[in-house]
């Protein structure tokens, strides 16, 4: 350590005694003064750990009367018009293997309730877009929702109880030639495992519905087509789907069955069911006062709403 007082010189040496005894003094005191301010060191001891800086207590946000999930749990709530929504094509295009193009991002919304006809000329894809809608076909790119449910992944079961919510109305009836209409309507029942006085119950008011109650224990080849087309449609309809599927169901008829068919498919569509029917019967179209949209060049257009 260096000592803050300086060694005397020679000219130290020559002052008078009086005044060099001051001198000494002053440089002791100012020794001892600088000590003095020097802070002690202290033995050697264990460290604390220092403490961490305590936060500010906040204040308790304030409880809700009844119990909520977080914000980031809560799920959106469907509002009343989604959850009405039965169909809903979304940007749906199809292309077969050989390259041939059927539909090009096609764009379709239905509630509950609508009326629909698509109309476009032979091979235009409207039976396509039924196929897509009940599953039969996929969509190259797109996707089909029903009720809410996307139905493009589903297989198996999941599809099969999907299907049971949709009657669908062939051109060329799809009948087994080998039962009655009774028991062709009833068939469907049967599938889905309804129990033997539930499939009574259900039958005879739809039999009765598309005025072939006289003809139950006909066959089909007992049958004009306007008929069988009405036992398509009752077979459709006995499970009370809530969409319902015609794809060119007065195709193969008559004027005066295919205007019976058309009111029958309004019938039911008074009582709630969402009903598409595909045509290219222009006749049938412009007497109705329904929607109606146009497949042409593999593209959806409306006609009129």
């Amino acid at each position: 350590m260096t000592s803050v007082i300086t060694r005397p010189s020679s000219n130290y040496d020559r002052l008078p005694e009086d005044v060099r005894s001051v001198l000494s003094d002053r440089l002791q005191n100012t020794r001892l003064e600088t000590l003095t301010a020097r802070p002690a060191v202290a033995p050697p001891a264990d460290r604390e750990p220092p403490k961490r800086a305590q936060r500010p207590p906040q204040a308790a946000a304030p409880r809700s009367s009844s119990s909520q999930p977080p914000a980031a749990q809560r799920q959106p709530q469907p509002t009343a018009s989604q959850r009405d929504v039965v169909v809903a094509l979304e940007n749906i295009s199809k292309c077969y293997p050989k390259g041939n193009q059927a539909l090009i991002d096609v764009n379709l919304q239905m509630h509950k309730g609508d009326f629909l006809f698509i109309t476009g000329p032979s091979g235009a894809g409207k039976s396509t877009l039924l196929k897509l809608l009940y599953g039969q076909e996929r969509p190259t790119s797109g996707e089909v929702v029903i009720e809410g449910t996307p139905i493009g992944r589903l297989r198996g079961n999941r599809l099969a109880k999907i299907r049971r919510r949709i009657g669908v109305v062939f051109q060329d009836y799809k009948l087994i030639p080998r039962r009655t209409v009774a028991e062709n309507v009833a068939f469907v029942l049967w599938a889905q495992g309804y129990s033997r006085k539930e499939i009574h119950r259900r039958l005879w008011p739809t039999l009765k519905m598309v005025g072939l109650q006289d003809k139950s224990e006909a066959f089909p080849n007992e049958l004009s087509g306007g008929e069988q087309q009405r036992v398509s449609i009752a077979r459709a309809v006995v499970g009370t789907p809530p969409l319902l599927l015609a794809d060119e169901p007065t195709g193969n008829l008559d004027p005066e069955n295919a205007l019976q068919v058309i009111k029958i498919l309004k019938k039911l569509n008074s009582i709630g069911i969402t009903v598409v029917v595909t045509t290219h019967n222009e006749q049938l179209v412009r007497v109705s006062n329904h929607p109606v949209v146009q497949l042409k060049d593999c593209q959806l257009r409306h006609l009129r709403k």
